[in-house]
């Protein structure tokens, strides 16, 4: 059979940059919640010489999920995986940030954990945003009952997000759900290094996505700014970090975070943190 890269979030943004190159070597199958941009995806990659199947997915459903990863082990072996698949601030309220980019990590990576073979990397999009909370602010109590109360955990993020302004609940979502990406890509290594995987988070900054011109107005911009090289990244420059680590060449690679942020927090200061905090 042959192998295949699995990318959520692949209809569009760093997924689909990403499915181009990890179909350099693999077939994909690319998922999201929406058929239509799925298709176009779909066909710009067909169009590329890349074998792709494409499949709705909603990755808070477990159902859902489970769907995913039985079409992916119907169409090859899967290798890689990059969990892409998420929302920003401007895309909706606390609920649908936190319940799409924590709970989504959460089924995902448990989804093919249970699949999970000698040399099979898997990769979760994090944030430069999960790093601007502050360690000791971190609810890691909560965070580790991710994975054996589900429920619970959703609903205790989400009484966090509502102690700030209304306006601002779907930023601390944000940042919320993306700190926890990262604990949790560290916290499920093991379980996956038994079976001789690999899971890992990257953080990427401001990129040039529908997405990140979305909040390009109300933080990514500036954020950009502060960085090294002062403009957005390109979704093909963070797809070749994003599908080289999902790939067997990194062997050693696991348990950790990859910032991807064209200098952001080589530069950042607690002055700088306020002012962004401010803005938004």
């Amino acid at each position: 059979m042959s192998n295949v890269a699995v990318v959520t979030g692949g209809a569009g943004g760093m997924g689909l940059a990403a499915a181009h190159v990890l179909g350099r070597d693999s077939a994909v199958v690319i998922s999201d919640v929406d058929p239509d941009r799925l298709r176009a995806a779909e066909r710009e990659l067909g169009e590329a010489g890349i074998a792709c199947t494409a499949t709705v997915c909603d990755i808070t459903d477990r159902g859902s999920v489970a769907a995913l990863v039985d079409l992916a082990r119907q169409v090859g072996t899967v290798t890689s995986v990059v969990h892409a698949a998420g929302v920003s601030p401007s895309m909706g309220s606390a609920d649908l940030v936190v319940k799409v980019n924590a709970l989504g990590t959460i089924l995902i990576d448990q989804a093919f954990l249970a699949i999970a073979h000698p040399g099979m990397g898997v990769v979760n999009v994090a944030s430069v945003a999960g790093h601007q909370l502050p360690a000791f602010l971190a609810p890691v109590w909560s965070y580790r009952r991710a994975t054996a109360d589900t429920d619970r955990f959703v609903t205790q993020l989400l009484r966090l997000c509502n102690l700030a302004p209304r306006a601002r609940r779907p930023q601390l979502a944000y940042v919320l759900s993306k700190n926890f990406v990262i604990w949790y890509s560290k916290s499920m290594a093991a379980d996956f290094g038994v079976k001789g995987a690999r899971v890992l988070s990257v953080s990427p900054g401001s990129f040039d996505t529908t997405m990140g011109r979305l909040e390009k107005n109300v933080g990514a911009g500036a954020l950009a700014q502060l960085g090294a090289l002062k403009r957005f990244g390109h979704p093909a420059e963070i797809a070749e970090l994003l599908a080289f680590c999902a790939s067997d060449k990194p062997g050693y690679l696991t348990g950790t975070d990859i910032v991807c942020d064209g200098g952001v927090m080589a530069a950042m200061r607690m002055a700088d943190m306020l002012t962004l905090a401010r803005r938004q």
